[in-house]
């Protein structure tokens, strides 16, 4: 069976559980310690091990968060800079220069080559779940004597993350500094869960979260059930987009939106939309221009009338942060704008200053979020 169209996991915001193992999988034997994926799959193998090839480049964030040169596991990279922004590949590259000249394989939104893996040698092949490589591909592989491993930091990222950072901490011989951060990451969404666990279903905020903002003239791109939606389901709001889109991302009608009229707006984007006009935010980019491309990207039809543009609950985040292995810092944001009442005491901005000291081999600079109403209440991030 393709990997690509199994559905593995049940949805439902903090209490999501895993649904089953897919036929063909291997469940690890109890008690053993033996290394397995998050699709179950036992990899024969001991570790730590040796070169790594990764088909994600925002899983070069996760290998920086245990490791203090990232770059000298692997063998090969997928090379997808828009997706942890231009400028932390440059700042990556400034302090691994060996980055620029690393071997590149497809990434996971491309079609998986078994060719290009196998051509940069890997003893490991970490591949995504939901969009590496097929069944077929996998034997291929394993066939060939490089391992594959499935992880997940995005589609489900409250069962699989804390997963993925131990098995890639297992892998790299770095276990001890992936429970520590792990720990990190589980203190602060215990605090956020304990506070929200108790909010009916029909107390909690309406969210329209429109990915992607102002990328050309259409609205509106949504998350659906699963990834994105799942932060806004955690942090005790109600995804508009899950009502209607049963994949993990989608299109939303214009109507649609304007009938639900929800409480709160959040636009991502980046510096991938600035030529388009849309939504940016990050290193490169003021927080006045951050806060001008928002503004923009509220005003236009429909949007601009929504209660939340008029009375003030507008807030733009960027995309990299959410999908990412530091997601805690972008929760503890979404945490703050959905329920600003109970989350007034979260900062996120030193939520990411200790990531940056305490675990980070490249620290992130820059801003990553804004609201459209100025500094006051959550404000945005100011550079570390």
């Amino acid at each position: 069976m393709n990997v690509r169209r199994r559905s593995l996991l049940g949805f439902g915001g903090a209490g999501l559980t895993l649904l089953v193992v897919g036929c063909g999988e291997r469940a690890a034997p109890e008690g053993t310690g033996a290394l397995t994926d998050v699709r179950g799959r036992v990899l024969s193998i001991a570790a730590p091990v040796g070169k790594l090839s990764i088909d994600d480049g925002r899983y070069l964030i996760g290998l920086a968060l245990i490791h203090p040169d990232p770059v000298s596991v692997l063998a090969a990279w997928s090379g997808d800079v828009n997706r942890i922004s231009p400028e932390i590949y440059t700042a990556f590259v400034q302090k691994f220069p060996a980055l620029a000249t690393l071997p590149k394989t497809p990434s996971s939104a491309a079609d998986f080559d078994v060719e290009a893996v196998l051509a940069a040698g890997p003893q490991v092949a970490v591949v995504s779940l939901g969009s590496g490589p097929t069944d077929a591909q996998v034997s291929q592989l394993e066939a060939a004597g490089v391992k594959v491993a499935f992880i997940d930091f995005f589609t489900h990222p409250f069962q699989n993350q804390a997963r993925s950072l131990e098995l890639l901490g297992r892998l790299t011989g770095r276990e001890s500094q992936a429970q520590a951060y792990n720990a990190f990451r589980a203190e602060r969404l215990k605090r956020i869960s304990d506070r929200v666990a108790d909010i009916p279903q029909d107390r909690r905020p309406t969210v329209f979260l429109e990915a992607h903002a102002g990328n050309g003239p259409d609205c509106c791109n949504s998350p659906g059930r699963g990834n994105v939606g799942d932060y806004i389901a955690f942090v005790g709001g109600r995804n508009i987009g899950a009502d209607v889109l049963t994949a993990a991302s989608g299109k939303l009608n214009l109507e649609y939106v304007i009938d639900r009229d929800p409480d709160v707006y959040i636009a991502t984007g980046g510096p991938h939309l600035e030529k388009a006009g849309g939504f940016v935010v990050g290193p490169q980019f003021t927080t006045e221009q951050a806060r001008a491309s928002l503004r923009r990207v509220a005003a236009r039809r429909g949007i601009a009338h929504l209660s939340a543009v008029r009375d003030g609950r507008t807030h733009g985040l960027s995309h990299q942060l959410i999908n990412s292995p530091i997601d805690i810092v972008a929760t503890e944001v979404l945490a703050r704008w959905i329920h600003p009442d109970l989350f007034g005491d979260i900062d996120p901005r030193a939520t990411l200053n200790e990531i940056n000291t305490r675990f980070l081999a490249v620290p992130y600079r820059g801003d990553y979020w804004v609201d459209l109403a100025g500094p006051a209440g959550a404000t945005a991030s100011q550079g570390a």
